[in-house]
């Protein structure tokens, strides 16, 4: 959208590590992120951005990137199918397993 107005635009960089970011459109597009040290060394950022789409929903989706990788969430996302109950229970043998200190070669 060429008329689209920028709203907000605030970037807040402390140099540390620590920063704060927000974009705004008037045509609805919307950014936000934080970021932050993490302890491992890497940069922890959480953040969302939103946009609307062709039939006036607007989508969004929210996330975090951290030591455990980018972690989104959002209902635009798909999601597999559950486990079956067998492989559930696998998986919680596996666990138990783990607890205890079994390991196998």
């Amino acid at each position: 959208d060429r008329d689209a107005q920028t709203l907000t635009d605030e970037r807040n960089d402390q140099g540390d590590g620590n920063f704060r970011y927000e974009f705004e459109t008037s045509n609805g597009i919307y950014t936000q992120k934080t970021g932050t040290p993490g302890s491992e060394g890497q940069s922890n950022y959480q953040g969302s951005f939103r946009f609307p789409l062709e039939d006036g929903t607007i989508a969004e989706v929210t996330y975090i990137a951290d030591e455990y990788g980018f972690q989104p969430s959002s209902d635009l996302l798909p999601v597999g199918p559950p486990a079956p109950p067998h492989v559930q229970r696998l998986l919680e043998i596996a666990e138990d397993q783990r607890r205890q200190g079994i390991t196998f070669d």
